[in-house]
Order: structure tokens, then sequence, then C-alpha cells
């Protein structure tokens, strides 16, 4: 449902994503994960055509991004981190212009209105304007727009951030059910333990490459630390000091050192890990 082909970003000679290649299948929720500045925005950008490779190709259903975005944008929904609303409309009004700009039906588009308002739990607040909404009320808007032509695949960048519990537990419910109906789902989140819990598979991204793909299981057994939660595997992966490394290891002294993976080759088939460890 969404590949990426040999994809390479550059800014001036700043190289934020290098030779990516991945395939995520109809289906399946997808995680990337990485420190600031290793590349997950500019990825997704990239996804929903706010910028354009340097190099590569990006498709979504089989749509190239750039060259067929019309066909492609059909197929997304898309809720950025920081949520972008009309401040002089209401969160009605708001998701009734989202609907008119995907041409829905009048009665299609009340009755999706209303199953995203109860399923965000918009209602205290929907008549109000969004001037006056806190984040977390303007993040759950977000969601309810970006579902509401019911999208096949769904890509979140910072899914959880200002959110309350409540309103955590509701978005991680109704991922897993949009998933369990076929929907794909791509996010980006600093948020470790989401990806542990919600996530068919992740992959690391550091300096713009791909450093791991694959189950938070597979990633276990390539670092021999069977019993570690992701936020240690995640540090191991990512830390570029010998300090830092070392911290990583004492944390699990009955395992042996963690060896460094080689990044994802461009050949290498997304479903699979590197074949090769470095000693």
């Amino acid at each position: 449902m969404i590949e990426f082909e040999n994809v390479t970003r550059r800014y001036g000679t700043k190289l934020a994503v290098s030779g990516l290649d991945l395939r995520i299948p109809k289906g399946e929720l997808f995680a990337l994960l990485g420190p600031n500045g290793a590349g997950k925005t500019t990825t997704i950008k990239i996804l929903v055509g706010l910028l354009r490779p340097s190099t590569g190709t990006v498709k979504l259903g089989g749509h190239n991004v750039v060259s067929d975005s019309r066909q492609a944008n059909r197929l997304l929904g898309y809720v950025p981190d920081t949520p972008q609303l009309y401040e002089k409309l209401t969160g009605r009004e708001f998701l009734q212009f989202i609907a008119d700009m995907h041409a829905l039906e009048e009665d299609h588009a009340k009755q999706q209105i209303r199953e995203q308002i109860a399923s965000f739990e918009l209602a205290p607040f929907v008549d109000d304007l969004t001037e006056t909404y806190s984040h977390g009320m303007k993040q759950r808007l977000a969601f309810a727009a970006a579902l509401l032509h019911e999208p096949a695949v769904l890509v979140i960048d910072e899914p959880l951030v200002g959110l309350d519990p409540r309103s955590v537990r509701v978005v991680k419910d109704l991922l897993r059910v949009k998933v369990a109906r076929g929907m794909t789902i791509f996010m980006s989140t600093h948020l470790l333990s989401v990806a542990e819990e919600i996530a068919d598979r992740v992959g690391i991204v550091d300096q713009g490459r791909l450093r791991f793909l694959g189950t938070v299981g597979q990633l276990q057994k390539e670092l021999s630390l069977h019993n570690s939660s992701l936020e240690h595997l995640y540090l191991s992966l990512t830390s570029t000091n010998d300090r830092e490394i070392d911290a990583v290891r004492g944390m699990h002294s009955e395992a042996p050192p963690a060896p460094s993976l080689e990044p994802v080759s461009p050949t290498t088939d997304p479903g699979t890990l590197p074949s090769e460890v470095k000693q």
C-alpha cells in the first residue's frame, strides 16, 4: 500500500533521508522511531506530498505521490504534529468544510460527522470556535477530520502529543480497530511505549538512514536482549558515543554486549532483518 523506492532528500549539503526502501502492506500499523533530526518528519512530508524527494519515488496504492498526486491524495488521511485549523470556524463547521473538500454526499457527510464526533468525544466543544480549543482538543478534531472520508492510508506525525490519558486510550483503540478493518497506518512517534504496544512493525532511523526494520521481537532477538524494553533497544541502536552505549549495556548486565547493526540495504526485503551483524 505504501512504497518508498530508494528515496533521498537533501537540504543543501545536509542529507535528511538517505536511500530509503520501505514497503508497508495493507492493514499494517507501522511506527517510525528515531531521535530528533533523524529524518522522521521529512519522511512523512515526502509521503503526504508536502516535499518532493531529491531522488527516488513514493507510491500510495500504486499511485506516485508526485506525478499522480490527485489519485494518491484520495487515499490519504494526514494528522500533522501541529493541527492546522481555521480558528473562526467551529469544530462542526470545520468537519463540514473537510467533507465538502472531499465531495462527500450530503447524507453521507452528516453521518460521518456524527460518527467522528462520537468516536473522539467532541460533542462538549464541537460547536465552539476552534480558536478556543486546547492543543488536545485540536488534535482530536484533526483526527476526526483526517478520518472523515474513510481513507485507505492514515499518516500521523506524533499522534498522542497533548492528549489526556483518556483520549490517548481512545486513539490507541481506534487505530487498532481501523487496522483490523484494513486501513494502513504510518506513524512517527517519540513515545516508545506506544510503538511497543500497538505497532505491527517498527523502523528505527538515525541520521537519515534506516537502522532497523521489523517487529519488536525481531529487534530483541537481533540484539540478544530478549527481555529488554523497546526503549533500551532503541537507545543501543541510536547511541553515538561509548558512554551512552555502555550505560545502555549496563542496564542488562546478564546479557552479552549489544552489537551495532549495519544500515538496511536498499535491496533488503522489508520483512527481513539485516543478514549480518558486526561484532
